[in-house]
Parts: C-alpha cells; structure tokens; sequence
C-alpha cells in the first residue's frame, strides 16, 4: 500500500532517530493513510487519504 494522500499529496519523509550516546540510525515518518470511500468529481471512488485532511473536511465521505 503506497503512502500517499490522494489529496494533498503527503508522503513519507525521512530523518534520523539519535540516541543519548549520540549514535544515529535512519528512520522513516510515515504519513496517517487511511482507505476511505469518497465522493471525487461526482463520482464515488475508493482512496487514500491522510488522517489531516479527513478532518479538515476536504474529503467528502461516503458511508
């Protein structure tokens, strides 16, 4: 499942996590993707969309 927001285009971005002796690791920060059924164009169509813009109501869901 690819995690990218059908909506604002967020996806995966990347830093490093430091321990207290300062060693570093690489770490992945994952966007919050949820498959949802939403009213796009007029037409009802499955996407993912990010938790954030579910919320900011610019998603149009379909129960």
């Amino acid at each position: 499942m690819s995690k990218i927001c059908a909506v604002c285009g967020k996806k995966p971005s990347f830093g490093r996590n430091v321990s207290h002796s300062n060693r570093v690791t690489s770490r992945k920060f994952l966007p919050n993707i949820q498959p949802v059924k939403a009213r796009i164009n007029g037409k009802v169509t499955k996407a993912k969309v990010c938790t954030k813009c579910m919320k900011a109501g610019k998603v149009e869901r379909v129960y």
